[in-house]
């Protein structure tokens, strides 16, 4: 049982530490001039087929088909692939583009606050202490992150914001939308499928194939590498193995590798600038996914 555990938490925490250096990562691609676009179908297409191929050999994979033969499933993988799966990858990916991974990453972590105003306004849970405390440590950062703590301009530049926040917006739909699929087929079916049809209708826009690759260099390729089978494939298929021998406490607590992951490699090996007041904001939004995490295993525990 002691090697298992290990086991888990040497994956969980590979995985995310792959997330946050993914980001990164395709920030570096962004600048050599690939586009958004081809990296979001190239990055999904791949990522997608590859995960398909691991619950084929590794799981059931008779659920690989059989998630197409009721309408209800199918109808819901479509629409959380189209409006979750390829929305969070896009908006996620510009807000990198317009600004930095850091911020990005930072930025798409408020969907838990996104969620709890969504449930307390729709009348399917009631607004808590926890609920108050969680939303004041994700403003305070956001603002800190945002403005650096001046209120005459802000440190990030807008479009970064705005695809961020939006990031949070589509995280928390794709978390919400997937419950009912993923209690009824294996994870890596359910955003395998996801990743592909994103992956397909995302390359109307622009198709992998869609590219110069007399532009592409060494370096470009082990970038792509990084992003779409460490950054995507692994990062997911590690986190998700993870969950078999870890608490929910323990995953959601590992889970903030990514972020920081991200922070620290945007400012120590893209030397992007990061005020005082940024850091502290950094360390608000942190220290809301620890609270979050604490609180639901307390939750669980009790139940």
């Amino acid at each position: 049982m002691k090697n298992k555990r290990m086991i888990g938490f040497m994956l969980v925490v590979s995985g995310c530490f792959f997330w946050g250096i993914g980001g990164t990562v395709a920030q570096q691609l962004f600048a050599q001039g690939i586009e958004v676009s081809w990296l979001v179908s190239t990055r999904l297409l791949i990522a997608g087929t590859l995960l398909l191929l691991t619950q084929a050999v590794f799981k059931d994979r008779t659920q690989i088909l059989a998630i197409w033969r009721e309408k209800y499933s199918a109808t819901r993988l479509v629409i959380f692939a189209l409006v979750g799966m390829l929305a969070v990858q896009y908006t996620y990916m510009a807000s990198i583009k317009e600004g930095n991974a850091a911020v990005a990453t930072l930025l798409q972590y408020l969907a838990p606050v996104m969620i709890i105003m969504w449930v307390v306004l729709r009348g399917q849970a009631k607004f808590t202490k926890k609920d108050a405390v969680t939303i004041v440590l994700a403003l305070g950062g956001s603002f800190l992150l945002l403005t650096n703590g001046s209120l005459s301009a802000l440190a990030v530049p807008l479009p970064a914001i705005i695809w961020g926040l939006l990031s949070g917006v589509t995280l928390a739909f794709y978390t919400l939308y997937a419950i009912p699929l993923l209690m009824r087929f294996d994870s890596l079916v359910v955003v395998g499928w996801a990743m592909v049809i994103a992956g397909v209708a995302m390359s109307f826009v622009k198709a992998p194939w869609d590219v110069d690759l007399s532009t592409f260099t060494a370096t470009t390729y082990i970038y792509l590498v990084i992003v779409i089978i460490f950054g995507t494939m692994l990062a997911f298929w590690f986190y998700i193995e993870s969950l078999q021998t870890l608490t929910a406490k323990e995953t959601s607590l590992l889970g903030n590798i990514e972020p920081l992951t991200a922070v620290l490699a945007t400012v120590l090996w893209l030397q992007e600038p990061f005020g005082t007041f940024q850091w502290f904001g950094t360390s608000l939004i942190l220290i809301m996914m620890i609270y979050i995490a604490l609180k639901a295993e307390k939750k669980q525990n009790l139940s």
